[in-house]
């Protein structure tokens, strides 16, 4: 380990252990902010699928590649935006990512063609590649490994928050105002946030943030551009870690996010507003699981059995809603409640992987972990969609596809299959403990698996 490497982890190490303060959660809060934006975004699909259905004249597979667009770029962009929050202000790359998101969501809410609300839906996409990052290295800087987990989990409380805000509420607005204007008005809520990011976000715990950002780039420069983009690349981790939230969150990624309404609705009869209030659900139980499965996780000093225990738990639960008859609307919000909380596991494999890398290869490795998990919205969205137009006998009403049961059912057995998968990845998962991997030991393990 070099002396400057040395010299800057002494440093961090005593900055760390003096977060968890009152304004470290703060900053923690304050940046969650722009997740649950752009996870509002994200998910806002759900509410406003008929209204785009009717207005650009699309079926599902269309409406779900409008949807994806954003995740697309999304995936493009997240591993470049993780290089660049290792190099720059994260304050400021915050900053400039939300405000394309501002402009772009007013953009897409007055689009008038297919085409044109593509590219607004796209762009936004860029600026929600840099939302969940620059959380997570906020976090891995301003607190302790033993309670890395817990602020994870709070972020990501605070994005489903978001995930909530694009049900029921956005579902009243839409019926008030009409969608677009219900979408200039989530434009307004995003200039608010903006300005209160601002004031309140600062990179460091320190008082001489310069001083500490500058040693970070010194270590990025003496490892070199290439080998730390290798030293996140070679770390099966950050590749299995990524491919599990991937798959746990197959629920938010079609139920949450565009087709689930849809489903109650059209199959389990009940009606517009009741199924978003059941997709709330689905959202609350992540809302209260993810700080749970975090606290949980750091107090047993364990990420994988939990990981493990979640994927086994969710493929019981959602072989039930989606095969088990005449369900009441109690029986639904209580399974979609509890396919959300015990799903949240997946919020684990974010620590994991922090802890899986040095420290100032955080935005790296979590970035590469990002571009796998947000492909999900990517692929599964348009794939599901395709599944569900295969055997629709193209029955309309008011405008809108009617899709079967059976058109539902092989679409989202995407979910099941995906919580196999998930299991199956855990048991090449090595557990970290809630310790940090230090830059000598990757290195060293990036030098033996090329000397193999």
């Amino acid at each position: 380990m070099s002396s400057i490497e040395s010299a800057v982890l002494s440093q961090q190490a005593e900055s760390r252990t003096q977060t968890g303060s009152w304004f470290a959660w703060v900053i923690c809060f304050v940046s969650s902010l722009f997740f649950f934006y752009e996870f509002l975004l994200a998910n806002m699909f759900n509410t406003i699928a008929p209204s785009l259905e009717s207005s650009f004249h699309v079926t599902a597979s269309r409406l779900g590649i409008l949807s994806a667009g954003y995740f697309w770029a999304d995936v493009l962009f997240l591993f470049p935006a993780g290089l660049l929050l290792d190099r720059f202000s994260t304050r400021k790359i915050i900053l400039i990512a939300m405000s394309l998101c501002v402009l772009t969501t007013a953009g897409f809410a007055v689009s008038e063609s297919l085409q044109t609300a593509f590219l607004f839906r796209f762009l936004s996409g860029i600026g929600n590649a840099f939302s969940f990052l620059s959380c997570i290295r906020l976090a891995a800087r301003w607190f302790p490994p033993t309670r890395l987990a817990l602020a994870v989990g709070v972020i990501v409380t605070i994005a489903m928050v978001g995930g909530m805000s694009a049900q029921t509420p956005l579902t009243l607005a839409v019926q008030a105002f009409g969608w677009r204007h219900a979408l200039l008005l989530n434009a307004a809520l995003g200039l608010v946030f903006l300005l209160l990011i601002m004031v309140f976000i600062r990179d460091y715990p320190s008082a001489d943030g310069k001083t500490a950002h500058h040693s970070d780039k010194q270590i990025l420069q003496s490892i070199g551009f290439w080998k730390s983009i290798g030293l996140a690349l070679q770390n099966r981790q950050n590749w299995l870690g990524g491919l599990y939230t991937n798959l746990m969150n197959l629920p938010l990624v079609l139920f949450g996010a565009i087709y689930g309404a849809s489903y109650l609705h059209q199959v389990r009869g009940v009606t517009e507003e009741e199924a978003s209030w059941i997709i709330s659900t689905l959202f609350l139980g992540t809302i209260i699981g993810s700080p749970v499965m975090g606290w949980f996780s750091d107090r047993i000093a364990e990420r994988v059995r939990p990981m493990r225990a979640g994927a086994v738990i969710s493929i019981a639960l959602v072989l039930v809603v989606l095969y088990v008859p005449h369900l009441s609307l109690m029986s639904l919000t209580l399974l979609f409640f509890l396919v959300g909380f015990v799903t949240s596991t997946q919020v684990l494999a974010y620590p994991l992987v922090a802890e899986s890398n040095p420290l100032v290869l955080t935005g790296s490795s979590v970035g590469l972990a990002s571009v796998i998990i947000m492909s999900g919205y990517a692929i599964f969205q348009p794939v599901c969609g395709i599944l569900m137009d295969l055997h629709w006998d193209g029955t309309m009403v008011n405008d809108v596809p009617f899709y079967s049961l059976a058109d539902y059912r092989l679409a989202f057995l995407l979910i099941p299959i995906g919580f196999i998968i998930s299991f199956i990845v855990t048991l090449f998962l090595r557990e970290t403990h809630c310790h940090s991997e230090t830059l000598e030991e990757l290195q060293h393990e990036y030098t033996r698996s090329h000397d193999l």
